[in-house]
């Protein structure tokens, strides 16, 4: 009996039918689009580290005002294998996650009141509004004389820094909602807690994940300057102390860090908007429109 191998079955199709030809180069040229497509953004960063390291090694830029990438590599190598900077990212991302935890929480609770009822909103959302057009870093000094230097004003600049982002996109998210689909919804028998769970909160999850992105990286730049100001731990602290010993590859690698961990964070929360408006048709738009 005579076998044929994989390859002879795929030449025979291919001289068999041409159309089957073709869509073997399309499938081809398709994949190569991918791999294209993946690259792409790296190609600008690839680039500007690529320049940054001639620039350093050929001498027109010097070493005191931007180390080489190799040297902050180095130092990175150096201080994961002391274990250093492993103690230093835990504590950092605790204090940011447990800040974003609180704040979240309670903008999204605020949202939820004055987006649901018109007795919350005029109670709240004039004096929300009023705290939050003061900078929240302008209160480094009151929230000092507070709490210390100790976690917990770094924690609450973290919270009041996260909190408000989450809160006008809960409130707004709620307020958008189209009232015919609610009305629609209620002639339907959806009343309280079922009317919110499958109608006002699928409504609003949109512009609630947009608010939790925009608080993701508030996040962030509330903890920079909460730990560059008064910390003995932390990426902030890490930064600092090797400042007061001119050490600008480990004060280049702390910003590195921070851009790594902002970028995660807006990972994560993009995956979190994949799983939750799976439903959403511009999501869907957007999914086959990439495919």
């Amino acid at each position: 009996m005579l076998m044929w191998s994989g390859r002879h079955r795929l030449l025979l199709l291919k001289h068999s039918d041409p159309q089957a030809l073709r869509g073997d180069h399309s499938m081809s040229l398709s994949a190569s689009q991918r791999l294209i497509h993946r690259l792409a953004p790296w190609a600008l960063p690839v680039l500007l580290l690529a320049v940054w390291q001639l620039s350093v090694s050929a001498g027109w830029l010097s070493t005191r005002i931007l180390p080489a990438p190799s040297a902050v590599i180095e130092a990175g190598v150096t201080l994961v294998s002391s274990g250093e900077i492993w103690t230093h990212l835990a504590i950092s991302g605790w204090r940011a996650g447990l800040g974003f935890v609180i704040g979240g929480g309670i903008g999204l609770a605020l949202g939820f009141i004055t987006g649901l009822s018109k007795w919350g909103e005029r109670l709240l959302d004039s004096s929300v509004q009023m705290i939050r057009n003061v900078p929240h870093l302008a209160l480094i000094p009151l929230v000092i004389l507070w709490f210390g230097i100790d976690e917990t004003a770094k924690i609450f600049l973290v919270a009041l820094g996260t909190l408000f982002p989450i809160y006008l996109n809960t409130y707004h998210g709620i307020r958008n909602i189209d009232p015919a689909l609610v009305e629609m919804s209620r002639s339907y028998g959806l009343s309280g807690f079922s009317l919110f769970r499958h109608v006002i909160l699928p409504g609003a999850m949109p512009s609630i994940l947009v608010g939790v992105r925009f608080a993701l990286g508030f996040m962030w730049l509330t903890l920079i300057v909460a730990e560059t100001i008064s910390a003995s731990s932390g990426i902030g602290y890490l930064a600092m102390n090797a400042r007061e010993f001119l050490q600008t590859d480990i004060v280049v690698l702390a910003i590195v860090l921070y851009a790594v961990l902002g970028k995660l964070a807006d990972l994560a929360a993009r995956g979190l908007e994949r799983v939750c408006l799976r439903w959403h048709p511009a999501y869907q738009v957007s999914k086959g429109g990439a495919a």
